[in-house]
């Protein structure tokens, strides 16, 4: 039987093809502006990081954490980091690998399965980005662990993490759908529905899980923020549906 992981990876190799949002690269007239200062990047749907959460950039090793698509990790190198790119998504490497060639810089590109070891010696990093991606993976914990393997003393992670309710609810009438966890590998009703609607295997996960396996990891938690979807019922209600954390090694 086909993992799971596999599954999310041609999903996501289709829907790039597709036009999915977050697999369109930034312009070249974004990567100059970020060039000059003027730039921003999201961890969740709608707010920018604050600036702040980063500090500077230039000569600092960046691990984009399953954030392919060609659409931070640009930005990340015009402010002179040295950028590693990892995805599962042939396709989403594929977009970095576009605007790196367009733009004349290189990067390191690592197609590799986040729910296995990190492909990186300890403390190789001094910041990871990690977009909210955790929906496609059933465990968070070891993904956090691994993150403060490879992250230098004093090394920040950002993440963009969904809080379980899009798996809940109907998005166009607020009707609940599933009671939560959901979890496709042990419901078959959930399984059903997530491939009758192309939707990859994807999975809730607790705030307990999520911030509180970031703590276990061994970080700090420095700040926070939530954040809602772009569009439905959850949004017009103003209901956040996303956190995005830094934390410290």
């Amino acid at each position: 039987m086909k993992k799971y992981q596999d599954i999310n990876s041609s999903v996501i190799d289709k829907w790039v093809d597709e036009g999915w949002e977050w697999s369109i690269p930034v312009s070249h007239e974004a990567f100059l502006d970020a060039k000059n200062g003027q730039w921003d990047v999201v961890l969740t749907p709608n707010k920018v990081v604050p600036k702040s959460w980063f500090g500077e950039l230039k000569g600092k090793k960046i691990l984009g954490l399953a954030s392919g698509g060609g659409q931070q990790m640009p930005i990340f190198v015009a402010l002179g980091a040295l950028v590693t790119c990892l995805d599962y998504s042939q396709r989403q490497l594929d977009q970095e690998a576009v605007v790196a060639k367009r733009e004349g810089y290189e990067i390191k590109l690592v197609k590799a399965d986040m729910t296995k070891r990190l492909p990186f010696d300890d403390e190789s990093f001094d910041l990871i980005f990690h977009p909210v991606s955790n929906v496609y993976i059933e465990q968070v914990e070891p993904v956090f662990k691994e993150c403060y393997r490879i992250l230098k003393k004093g090394g920040i992670l950002l993440s963009g993490l969904d809080n379980g309710l899009n798996f809940a609810f109907d998005e166009e009438d607020g009707k609940i759908l599933f009671d939560l966890p959901f979890n496709p590998l042990i419901d078959q009703e959930q399984y059903d529905y997530m491939v009758k609607h192309d939707y990859g295997i994807q999975f809730s996960h607790t705030i307990t899980e999520q911030i509180g396996g970031q703590l276990k990891a061994g970080f700090r938690l420095i700040d926070l923020y939530e954040d809602t979807n772009k569009s439905g019922m959850l949004k017009d209600n103003n209901i956040p549906t996303f956190l995005a954390t830094k934390v410290e090694k």
